[in-house]
């Protein structure tokens, strides 16, 4: 099928004949490398921002409060495309979807980088979540039909896209940051890296779309999903997951918005690439322990793992903030490594007890809704760090939220020991 008769919803003739057609017939793994690629690119672009917000703070003259609505904003879009849209790759194919997003996240590249107002930055970072949002699930869905005996390689290939993507993300704009545009020259670099993938995603020759419409109007096949959550027995494995996601997003949410300009000030670190590195520690922390650790049968054994994890995901931002005034720089790297270490124990350990206590055809509702509520831990609680921030300071802000999140962590952590089977 052609990428117009796909996003037409309507297998073009050669395609009913069954016919092999025109189109680059890549590879398994070069179809890998593209599914994988297009989101890892996507999210890589989604954080180029986080050292250079101070930057953009003193070039648009915003306070705390602008900084952390722009994040925000990406967030939003994100959850709002997942509950809008999350479905459509089934109906006009993974490579249609790919290449949608891909098209948005140039878009929301453009108006970033060229951007001259909180509104535009809004702007941008919205269209940047809704290609994220397009991109997340036609990728996990294109990875695992292309390696369909091996679920588990799937899904740390999803793993690697996306937490490598937000990890490598804010090292490559300090890198990037440089000459006479350095908040604008990342994101036209990463801008022109996606424009590289569409030749591919439009000449390789894809799989028909999933489900064709046959007698079903194309408007109702696309029209939003809600999220009912009719999961029976699963529901307490689903809010413990759930309220995990939300609260590791907070800390993550914190980590890539106002703590890098903060921790460089009283670091007194000058190097973007370093102010970029240290706010990515969390995340690369994380998807390297959900990428090593081995698989495991989701039994009782599985949930003692929560409680450790989500103690480490507590303390450790605390302890980065308190080290933060301190000057304790080597007290403020480990309780940032030490936050994302929990956060891979304990996600992975609830998503592992979710995923077993779910019935199969309930699978791809539970974790989207899960995402949903996860995604959103990025977005409130930042927002209320910013009107916070611009209120009391900083460094005030950043000890009362990591108190918070500490606090959160330990009723979690309490929680999850008590519903032990």
């Amino acid at each position: 099928m052609s990428l117009f008769a796909e996003l037409r919803m309507r297998p073009t003739e050669s395609a009913a004949r069954g016919s092999r057609g025109r189109g680059w017939e890549a590879s398994r793994a070069a179809r890998l490398a593209l599914s994988g690629g297009t989101l890892f690119v996507l999210l890589v672009g989604a954080n180029l921002a986080t050292p250079l917000y101070p930057l953009l703070a003193a070039r648009l003259g915003l306070g705390t409060f602008g900084i952390s609505v722009a994040f925000a904003s990406y967030v939003v879009s994100l959850v709002a495309v997942l509950l809008l849209a999350g479905h459509w790759s089934d109906h006009i194919g993974r490579r249609a979807a790919l290449t949608i997003a891909v098209l948005l996240g140039i878009t929301g590249l453009a108006v970033f980088a060229t951007a001259d107002s909180l509104l535009l930055l809004c702007l941008g970072r919205a269209l940047h979540g809704a290609a994220v949002a397009l991109a997340t699930g036609a990728s996990a869905a294109s990875l695992r039909e292309l390696l369909p005996g091996r679920p588990e390689w799937a899904s740390r290939a999803t793993l690697l896209s996306s937490s490598g993507g937000v990890a490598l993300g804010p090292v490559l704009g300090g890198l990037l940051a440089v000459g006479s545009q350095p908040t604008a020259l990342p994101f036209l670099v990463c801008a022109a890296a996606l424009a590289l993938l569409l030749a591919p995603l439009v000449l390789v020759r894809a799989r028909p779309a999933i489900r064709p419409a046959q007698g079903v109007s194309r408007s109702r096949l696309l029209a939003p999903r809600g999220l009912s959550l009719g999961l029976g027995g699963a529901r307490g494995e689903f809010w413990r997951a759930a309220a995990t996601g939300f609260l590791s997003f907070a800390v993550f949410g914190y980590c890539l918005s106002l703590a890098p300009g903060y921790f460089a000030v009283t670091l007194h670190l000058s190097s973007l690439p370093a102010v970029g590195a240290v706010a990515g520690l969390a995340l690369a922390a994380s998807a390297a322990v959900q990428l090593t650790g081995r698989s495991r049968p989701a039994s009782s054994s599985s949930l003692p793992a929560a409680p450790l994890g989500l103690v480490l995901l507590g303390a450790g931002p605390l302890a980065a903030a308190l080290a933060a005034q301190a000057g304790a720089g080597v007290v403020l790297v480990a309780g940032i490594v030490a936050a994302g270490v929990g956060q891979g124990i304990a996600f992975r350990a609830l998503f592992e007890r979710l995923a077993a206590a779910v019935e199969p055809e309930q699978h791809a509702q539970a974790v989207s809704a899960l995402y949903v509520v996860t995604y959103l831990g990025s977005a409130v609680p930042v927002v209320g760090l910013g009107a916070l921030a611009g209120a009391v300071g900083i460094p005030l802000a950043s000890d009362v939220f990591t108190a918070a999140c500490a606090a959160a962590a330990g009723v979690l952590a309490a929680v999850c020991w008590r519903s032990r089977p």
